[in-house]
């Protein structure tokens, strides 16, 4: 669980224009077709479920959308054995075991009164689902549910009554319910299916490689510095590679590290040896990296001199 405060003033945005502008702001390029259900999620109140391949950005809509706005992102990372306890919320057990021994120390323990005293706010502690509806939050926090398809189909449950009401029952202390109810982004790899239930309740959206031209607008505008020479010569052989069958193909995160790195070695153009050097910053696995070095990488650096927009990103799953 991570959660980042920005201090930019709170705005929502009044059209889906003005959602593209603010994630422009925070160098998330982004289309209509994904400015349009961010924009509904957050006039209809619903979550929005972002599904698609690893490292086509859909965890940094999040971030970007809470810097944009100026208010919380709460993430809630999600894993194999996730439950209540990390999600929701636990007690204090180590501070109402002291509660307890102060209490006996000073002989005045009344078994009502102290269960009262021990199960009352003071010994909660709130894990990201519920600080997503505290109603001490000023402003609507975003609430980053990431990589939900890595739980237990049982966790999905958990997530029902949250998403419905925005509101969360503890058997001791009641009902919390948001008076600004989060702005919900849930993501998924698809590694999994996620049940039907949840999948009503929220707003969907596939979220896809991007196109030469849009990854070339995202690597100009996060690494600016870049020979524009390069940076094409980078989107285009990107672009050819996603169309390698390969065990995992490289997402926009890669091609901003390979360009980086292309950067720290001086590069001003692609060769192949280069190429064969740096496959490790595209490839995270060894028979992906042996199936393309040496010839195939020659071959596909050849074709990516007459690649352009012409082509979209490529759909798998």
């Amino acid at each position: 669980m991570m959660t980042i405060l920005t201090t930019a003033e709170y705005k929502a945005p009044e059209s889906i224009e003005d959602v593209q502008n603010l994630l422009r702001d925070q160098v998330y390029i982004t289309d209509r077709a994904l400015a349009v259900p961010i924009f509904l999620a957050m006039k209809l109140q619903r979550p929005l479920f972002l599904e698609g391949e690893a490292g086509v950005g859909k965890t940094e809509i999040a971030r970007a959308l809470a810097a944009g706005l100026g208010t919380k992102l709460i993430r809630l990372q999600c894993y194999e054995g996730l439950d209540v306890n990390q999600a929701v919320y636990e007690w204090n057990h180590a501070r109402q075991v002291l509660e307890i021994r102060l209490m006996e120390a000073a002989g005045d323990v009344d078994r009502d009164s102290a269960s009262a005293d021990l199960f009352s706010e003071n010994f909660l502690i709130k894990r990201p689902l519920l600080q997503a509806i505290d109603e001490a939050q000023e402003r609507p926090p975003v609430l980053l549910i990431d990589e939900l398809d890595r739980a237990d189909e049982e966790f999905e449950g958990f997530l029902l009554e949250l998403l419905s009401d925005y509101q969360i029952t503890i058997p001791e202390l009641g009902t919390f319910k948001a008076v600004h109810p989060p702005i919900v982004i849930i993501t998924s790899n698809r590694t999994r299916e996620i049940h039907d239930a949840l999948k009503r309740r929220c707003l969907y959206h596939w979220v896809d490689y991007p196109d030469y031209q849009k990854e070339l607008q995202i690597i100009s505008a996060r690494i600016p510095d870049a020979p524009r020479k390069l940076a094409e010569q980078v989107t285009a052989f990107i672009q050819e590679m996603r169309e390698t069958e390969l065990f995992k193909i490289p997402g926009i995160s890669e091609t901003l590290d390979w360009l980086s790195a292309l950067l720290v070695l001086n590069q001003t153009e692609l060769d192949p040896s280069v190429i064969d050097d740096t496959l490790g910053l595209m490839l995270k696995y060894q028979d992906d990296i042996e199936s393309v070095k040496g010839e195939p990488v020659r071959a596909m650096l050849e074709r990516s001199k007459n690649r352009g927009p012409r082509r979209g990103g490529r759909r798998r799953g």
